[in-house]
């Protein structure tokens, strides 16, 4: 019998890692990530432990090294099945043997086994990978450290090949993480914010280019850890030259020089002040059941937000998906008031009710749609990216990428960095993640204003080089561009000349009709302290466009299965070569260390641990009497229906009812006999006529909409992009109908009143949130230029009055 000592899980399984060092370095927008792992057997017999883990999806992963006692074994990369044998072979001679894997099904899960730990041993493993910055809507590069690695739902029929997962809550993780960042660029490090807590940053020299921050002490593994580092003037394109390696092959990829090229395009205003009025816009929203809770109710604000901001003319659908999926129209129709306010109704009754995640089908039930002339197709996915399936969606997205564009939203902490930007990558459009408390709503708005861009076409990369050097371009093809966002291009430079000549990079493309183009000046001189850093993200690059290729003829049912497989394994063995001659990891590849020491015969079955990683899945709901607690603005809404209508039962009975029937259908049922409790309840105080009680009752039922006033404001807006004068337009105004109707002109139409009182006060109170209602404020004010009403500086005037701003005609784009 095994005794149990050191740390233990909630099973009473010790856990040998005890902590976790991370040092990043950035430069510019490049990153290297160092983590060291500390395990630490207190078994009375030798050990195997496995650790599975996330990492970056699109990471190149380039060093592995374990130290036991002082020895320091290095790893190699070799074939992943060669490396498994080698690996079985060192535990059954009674060496100690390290390998690192990344799982075939999704390139941001690994798993590290450290064999054969003799009892009372110690070993250090040293990981460390490579990553490009993303950069934010806010011009701020995101770095982000994966702490939370949530189960993966398999879907039903796929072949499962993962790596077994043990997870335990956030909160009970029982190994410490210590973590730094030294920050170096050209220009100015502005600042640097993260979801957790952080030390104060430090400045290293009076330039304010470089910098240092670390983890605040006590961090807990309950969200993966953000950074967001601000640059000055971060928008200026770049070109980094490397030299390649000494002992590589000229010729290879390691052996010649390779440029990274760094694209910011900055359109024309006139051309970027005109958004595009046409699209078919499809809604893809994961309802399974970790989107439960504020995930699900921050989707369903966020399409209410999208369906307002669509265009006149445009077509939509909305698409939601668990174990099976479903769709609002059976095709996608046009946008209209009638579509929109149906829309709506559906989305309201939105629910994380459908099961498991399986994406792939309503993805292919979209793409079999035949796509409408003339309206581009945008697709918008939102889901907490929990699949196992990873490379097989992606690789449908790249299938059917010529003929839309993906935008894809990671939510929650966990999300697979693999899925979410893998799809926007393939699909030629922007990803986005939302973590901790971040808003859903300003990003994806962000991201809908990147969709509305004028589509840029006929993107052609020239090289004016010196004669006898050309230009071998790693990168896939520029499919897309978008303003303020950057473009990477890897290139490996074959060839040499004596010539002290310049070189130039021109991107050009089409831009709603006009040539436009970009270009950037380097030399062949190459940058100092890269080590083979672009060499290394040249070869992720290459390795991922196989990795994607190969997995493309999985989706060519047409093909013969033995020309496949010659296909699959023509592409397999390209992957293997670069992934062993550059050091960076593949899904066909893993790194394998021994350490050749003393060795003897281990007696009897290793004893294997699980290292449990942190979850959400695993954390308690709370409950109040068995069920979820609703939101504030409906449990004080049933005690306000408890109140004023006994008739109904108590709020016990009441909450057990409403859960039954759906809240919305329970309040339709009762609203009569909830008018009588609110006229009841005010005959002793005022005199009550049917059209206070029906406002009070308006304003009642509107709390189970949304309760932020821009979300209540949003609501009541029409899809021309007008608003209605109604009571409800004066309550969320914090105004009373009869001071809404006194101060407006004579003259005014109604609806151009309302419409403007709106206008004003979202410039006036929430200029805070203008990327969130910006698209549907620029409808409103098309709608009244459209009308041509002469009244419409009289009404700006009167609404400033009304509500005590200052703010311009011409601020309001009239």
């Amino acid at each position: 019998m095994v005794r149990r000592c050191g740390l233990l899980t909630n099973n009473r399984e010790p856990v040998p890692l005890k902590g976790i060092e991370v040092a990043l370095e950035v430069k510019d927008h490049v990153a290297t990530v160092v983590s060291t792992l500390h395990y630490d057997n207190k078994e009375d017999k030798a050990i195997e432990a496995v650790f599975v883990f996330p990492l970056p999806g699109d990471a190149a992963v380039c060093h592995f090294s374990a130290k036991v006692g002082q020895t320091e074994i290095v790893a190699e990369v070799k074939e992943k099945q060669e490396a498994r044998e080698e690996y079985d072979d060192a535990l059954s001679s009674g060496q100690q043997a390290f390998l690192l894997e990344e799982s075939e099904q999704s390139s941001d899960i690994f798993s590290l086994s450290v064999g054969s730990l003799p009892p009372g041993e110690s070993a250090s493993i040293r990981l460390e990978y490579i990553i490009e910055l993303a950069v934010q809507a806010d011009d701020a590069l995101r770095f982000c450290l994966p702490a939370v690695l949530n189960p993966r739902y398999q879907p039903q029929g796929s072949e499962g090949g993962g790596v077994q997962v043990t997870s335990v809550p956030a909160s009970q993780v029982p190994y410490s993480l210590s973590f730094s960042a030294r920050v170096s660029s050209p220009r100015q490090v502005s600042k640097i914010d993260s979801n957790c807590s952080l030390e104060p940053l430090q400045y290293l020299n009076a330039e304010q280019s470089q910098a240092v921050v670390k983890l605040a002490a006590g961090h807990k593994f309950d969200r993966d850890v953000e950074l967001l580092i601000y640059y000055q003037d971060a928008h200026q394109p770049a070109a980094v030259v490397e030299a390649g390696q000494v002992s590589a092959k000229p010729g290879t990829l390691m052996g010649d020089a390779v440029v990274m090229l760094s694209v910011y395009p900055e359109f024309p205003q006139a051309v970027m002040s005109s958004l595009a009025s046409s699209g078919e816009f499809v809604f893809l929203l994961d309802r399974s059941g970790s989107m439960s809770g504020t995930r699900i109710s921050s989707a369903r604000d966020t399409l209410l937000l999208l369906l307002k901001s669509l265009p006149m003319g445009c077509y939509f659908n909305i698409y939601s998906f668990g174990s099976s999926f479903e769709h609002i129209f059976p095709t996608s129709v046009e946008y209209s008031e009638k579509t929109m306010e149906e829309a709506l109704k559906k989305v309201k009754e939105m629910q994380a009710n459908l099961g498991g995640t399986e994406i792939l089908q309503p993805l292919k039930h979209i793409y079999n749609q035949p796509c409408i002339p003339s309206q581009p197709r945008q697709l918008f996915v939102f889901t907490d990216g929990e699949v196992g399936n990873t490379k097989e969606v992606t690789s449908l997205v790249k299938k059917n990428s010529t003929s839309h564009r993906c935008f894809s939203f990671g939510i929650g902490e966990g999300a697979s960095t693999a899925l979410i930007n893998g799809m926007a990558k393939e699909g030629g459009g922007h990803a986005q993640f939302i973590t901790g408390a971040d808003r859903m709503q300003p990003k994806v708005m962000q991201t809908l204003q990147f969709a509305l861009q004028p589509a840029v076409e006929d993107i052609s990369v020239t090289w004016d080089l010196p004669q006898g050097v050309t230009a071998i371009v790693l990168s896939p093809p520029l499919t897309a561009i978008f303003q303020g966002q950057r473009s990477l291009i890897y290139a490996q430079l074959t060839g040499q000349s004596s010539e002290a000549k310049d070189c130039f990079v021109t991107v050009k493309y089409n831009l709603a009709g006009h040539p436009t183009q970009n270009q950037i000046p380097f030399t062949l001189q190459p940058t100092e302290e890269t080590g083979l850093t672009i060499h290394r993200l040249s070869a992720r690059t290459v390795i991922r466009s196989l990795e994607t290729e190969k997995n493309n003829y999985d989706l060519m049912p047409f093909m013969e299965r033995e020309d496949k497989k010659e296909e699959e394994d023509g592409v397999k063995q390209k992957v293997v070569e670069l992934s062993v001659q550059s050091g960076v990891s593949s899904s066909h590849t893993a790194f394998i260390a021994v350490h050749k020491g003393e060795s003897s015969t281990t007696q009897g079955p290793l004893l294997r641990q699980i290292i449990p990683v942190p979850s959400f899945r695993n954390m308690p709901q709370t409950c109040l009497r068995g069920m979820p607690i609703s939101p504030p603005n409906a449990c004080s809404k049933l005690r306000m229906m408890c109140y004023l209508s006994p008739s109904l039962g108590d709020c016990d009975s009441m909450r057990k009812r409403m859960v039954n029937a759906g809240r919305k259908n329970f309040e339709e049922q009762n609203f009569d006999l909830l008018k009588m409790g609110m006229r009841s309840s005010k005959k002793k105080s005022a005199p009550s006529t049917r059209n206070s009680a029906d406002s009070c009752v308006e304003k009642t039922l509107a709390s189970s909409s949304p309760t932020d006033p821009l979300l209540q404001l949003v609501s009541l807006q029409k899809a021309s992009g007008s608003w209605e004068l109604k009571p409800t337009l004066a309550a969320v105004l914090g105004k009373t109908s009869k001071e809404v109707e006194k101060l407006k002109p004579a003259s005014a139409n109604e609806n151009v009143w309302a419409t403007i009182l709106a206008l004003v006060w979202l410039h006036g109170f929430k200029s805070d949130a203008e990327v969130e209602w910006k698209l549907l404020a620029r409808k409103a004010a098309s709608w009244l230029l459209s009308l041509n009403a002469p009244s419409v500086t009289d009404c700006v005037v009167a609404a400033n009055t009304l509500l005590g701003c200052n703010v311009q005609k011409d601020t309001l784009g009239l």
